[in-house]
């Protein structure tokens, strides 16, 4: 599967994920082939303080680190170990999260995602391995 046609297959899948449907979650790739994971502001999921949890903060982490290693590779992976740091509230703003990869492995790939308010502020970082199963489904 080319770098193009494994984006355009993810991006497919993407859509049809029951809680990106409910977040409200976009995916896109940049000219890296990284993935960008884009929410809207929504106070629905807002922790009692009025500001976004920080287990949205993780999905959308997982996520965009997820969907970076399945392009990578044009592979199915699972997420084995994620760890996500915390560094300051989103602020009620709308949110994007990137991933890199930094090691891939045949078996193993290894990222690092940020997560950024709307006015660019470092929110949350993460990083998680991905443990590389075998092919993408189809259809």
């Amino acid at each position: 599967m080319t770098t193009g046609a494994a984006h355009a297959h993810l991006a497919n899948i993407f859509k049809n994920v029951p809680i990106a449907k409910s977040m409200g979650l976009s995916l896109t790739y940049d000219e890296a082939g990284n993935a960008v994971v884009s929410m809207p502001r929504n106070p629905g999921f807002d922790h009692g303080m009025k500001d976004t949890h920080g287990g949205v903060l993780a999905a959308m982490l997982d996520s965009a680190g997820w969907f970076t290693a399945a392009a990578q590779c044009s592979k199915m992976v699972l997420t084995s170990d994620l760890h996500v740091r915390m560094l300051q509230g989103a602020r009620q703003q709308d949110l994007t999260a990137t991933a890199r990869i930094i090691r891939a492995g045949s078996k193993l790939i290894v990222a690092e995602m940020a997560l950024h308010s709307a006015d660019g502020e470092l929110v949350a970082t993460g990083s998680a391995s991905f443990a590389v199963l075998g092919d993408l489904p189809v259809g």
